[in-house]
């Protein structure tokens, strides 16, 4: 007698290029899970950054919003004692109890580090007593740069990377415009624009 040949092997083979269907199933389901699973790592890549770089901006922003209040602080305390009313309103030039504000333009100089490949942008305003402190100030503008310039390029990066040392910055910039424009005419320094790179 002769043996048949059994049917299932024949039906697993493809016939004229065709996948058997349960691979098809099974194809179907890896690529839908892997599908799922780069579209949680994504949305879960997403927001990791989104929450790193909003921690980092948080604390970048600290520091600023610290001076802010600082000076915001001292601000309310001379309004208090009836010193800034009107005076306080001139827009512009106007600066905290009646003092004037001068702008002084972004300086970019190299900074004093070993290798020499950083720079510092800083831009500053500069709260006088007066308008006549002011005119005295914009008049030895020149000499103002230079002091400042050689005061900058003298810094290093660690000197100006913490809050304290930006602290000490603006004392020492006032300390300088002292010297330039004259005793008491320099109220305070503020810092608007600082890049270290």
């Amino acid at each position: 007698m002769a043996k048949k040949p059994d049917a299932e092997p024949a039906a697993e083979i493809a016939i004229d290029g065709e996948a058997p269907k349960k691979s098809k199933k099974k194809l179907i389901i890896i690529l839908g899970i892997s599908l799922l699973l780069l579209a949680v790592l994504g949305a879960g890549g997403f927001f990791g950054y989104k929450w790193w770089m909003g921690k980092k901006a948080a604390s970048a922003g600290g520091d600023n919003a610290t001076e802010q209040k600082a000076d915001a602080g001292h601000g309310e305390k001379k309004a208090e004692g009836g010193q800034g009313d009107k005076k306080d309103e001139k827009a512009g030039g106007a600066a905290g109890e009646g003092g004037e504000l001068v702008s002084i333009p972004p300086f970019l100089v190299n900074l004093a580090d070993p290798q020499g490949r950083r720079y510092l942008k800083l831009a500053l305003d500069i709260e006088v007593k007066d308008k006549a402190a002011a005119d005295s100030l914009n008049k030895n503008m020149p000499k103002v740069k230079d002091a400042l310039l050689l005061l900058l390029s003298s810094k290093t990066y660690d000197d100006l990377a913490s809050l304290e040392n930006k602290i000490l910055l603006k004392k020492e910039i006032v300390e300088r415009l002292t010297l330039v424009v004259g005793e008491q005419k320099v109220s305070r320094v503020y810092i608007t624009e600082i890049v270290i790179q």
